[in-house]
């Protein structure tokens, strides 16, 4: 999943590549004799594979994925995962509880302490078995997954998480629109590099 972004400074600005290139591309000096400013580290990578995170709250696109299909503008998809890291998520084709790689490229919200594992499995459960949950009763804009999550939230009483659950948009700019501007960075920079093979930034911030 993640295609190892190096960020490295040379003699000036800061330089992304996926490869360390020979020769430094602001000044082509020969970077295997170079004295580094910033020696190369790998940039952090964003995302996570949902079935790895245990009792957490994911986002993904709806379509595609984040890295090559994700746009401001478009949806996103919200589930949960269990303590076994199985995946439950509410959409048009009603409640589901699944291990699909169509969630291998997520990103983590927030994610429930150990202790608070058989809490999170059982008030899931509970949730779950609400009637609301069914396939004729989805609506894209009023009852969705969304809906769901925040439902589930708001039982479980954990924390700032389902404090802010009471809410869609306090939730939404608490959560998930801090995450998505970050990646949002990652995903920018990834596809400069797709098209262009290095970028050269000359701000000083790195991130």
């Amino acid at each position: 999943m993640d295609p190892g972004i190096l960020c490295f400074q040379h003699c000036g600005p800061k330089v992304f590549c996926f490869s360390l290139p020979d020769n430094c591309p602001v000044c082509d000096v020969d970077l295997s004799e170079a004295n580094f400013s910033l020696l190369p580290f790998r940039v952090p990578f964003p995302f996570i594979r949902a079935s790895q995170y245990s009792c957490s709250i994911v986002i993904k696109p709806t379509t595609g994925d984040f890295l090559n299909d994700y746009y401001n503008s478009m949806d996103l998809h919200i589930g949960v995962t269990t303590s076994s890291g199985a995946i439950v998520e509410f959409d048009r084709h009603g409640l589901r509880r699944h291990r699909s790689s169509h969630w291998g490229q997520c990103l983590l919200l927030g994610q429930a302490s150990s202790p608070w594992m058989e809490h999170w499995d059982n008030t899931l459960m509970q949730v779950c078995k609400q009637k609301c949950w069914s396939a004729r009763n989805y609506s894209e804009d009023r009852h969705n997954c969304y809906s769901f999550v925040l439902t589930f939230l708001q039982s479980l009483d954990y924390g700032s998480m389902s404090k802010a659950a009471s809410s869609r948009t306090a939730f939404c700019e608490k959560f998930i629109v801090p995450r998505t501007t970050s990646a949002g960075k990652y995903i920018s920079l990834y596809r400069k590099l797709k098209d262009n093979g290095y970028y050269i930034h000359k701000n000083n911030n790195c991130k």
